[in-house]
């Protein structure tokens, strides 16, 4: 059995005669207890999707069920099973951690004691600031208080969407560590990321972008099926360089990734990355360095894009 299936998903906005698809015919599973990660970026979809399979929107067409029940038939029940944690930090900036955690717990007829092994590993880094408001707090510990207060009813399913957005690199990578944590207890979670170093944190993705959804395997899979050459590239500034190859005859994609430019090529065997580089020595660079590497899951992302 399934813990999420979604099938033939659309949602539109606007007028009749000028609808935008912000869902498109959107279908996929989750496993139970695995991490699902929805990759893509803003005004993907992801967060019509969230809206959607948490009952607070209705679809234009197709259906959903969470933990087999009906998305729309079954939603009161399904409010009770799930936790959501919003991108943006939602919680009441008046009240103190403590207060925050019992409305949220008392909202879902629960107390923090009855739950508290659930979120203790996360709530013990906050605790000692208990008294304090959430307005005044960091930006990590905003982060793991909305996430114990989605989780304060020890939901099934586990929506997060966008959760690291703003948040410093620690704070990231401190924040994964502790659903890698939550997944040996056997929650299912949905994570809506437009970061593509989240991705490869997942157990399955799906990339996604105006609405469609491009591909769903896991991390590996998805970058391991790269079918094209791929090349890093540095030669200088990133934006000549870049200019360059965009002229190249034999190339079949070129884009900036960070301080080097990515090359496509069709060609798979006999090919010899010198042509690259005495074409770039024609072009008047110096100190060509032109390194064969494996895709990652953005260079994946880019190619399927590009088709």
């Amino acid at each position: 059995m399934k813990s999420i299936t979604v099938q033939n998903l659309t949602k539109t906005y606007g007028k009749k005669n000028d609808k935008v698809f912000a869902v498109d015919d959107v279908s996929f599973e989750v496993n139970p207890g695995e991490i699902f990660g929805l990759i893509g970026p803003d005004g993907a979809g992801k967060t019509s999707i969230f809206r959607m399979l948490t009952t607070v929107l209705l679809p234009d067409a197709g259906s959903a069920s969470i933990e087999s029940l009906d998305m729309v038939k079954d939603y009161k029940e399904i409010r009770k099973i799930l936790g959501y944690m919003p991108g943006r930090f939602s919680l009441y900036q008046d009240l103190t951690i403590e207060e925050n955690l019992e409305f949220f717990a008392s909202v879902f007829n629960t107390t923090i004691a009855e739950n508290y092994d659930l979120i203790k590993d996360i709530y013990i880094q906050i605790e000692p600031f208990k008294d304090r408001r959430a307005g005044k707090l960091s930006g990590g510990m905003k982060q793991k208080l909305a996430l114990c207060c989605a989780l304060i009813h020890k939901p099934k399913v586990l929506f997060l969407d966008e959760p690291t957005t703003g948040v410093d690199p620690v704070s990231r990578k401190e924040f994964w560590e502790m659903l890698q944590r939550l997944k040996l207890q056997g929650i299912t979670m949905v994570v809506a990321t437009p970061y593509m170093d989240e991705a490869a944190l997942c157990d399955r993705i799906a990339l996604i972008q105006n609405g469609k959804i491009l591909s769903i395997e896991t991390p590996e899979n998805i970058s391991s099926a790269y079918p094209d050459l791929l090349f890093e590239v540095k030669a200088g500034r990133t934006a000549n360089v870049l200019r360059a190859l965009e002229n190249f005859d034999q190339k079949k994609n070129v884009y900036a990734y960070g301080e080097f430019v990515h090359l496509t090529m069709d060609e798979k065997e006999n090919f010899n990355p010198s042509v690259i580089e005495k074409y770039l020595q024609k072009e008047g660079f110096e100190n060509v360095e032109i390194t064969p590497i494996k895709a990652s899951i953005e260079d994946s992302f880019i190619r399927l894009l590009s088709n």
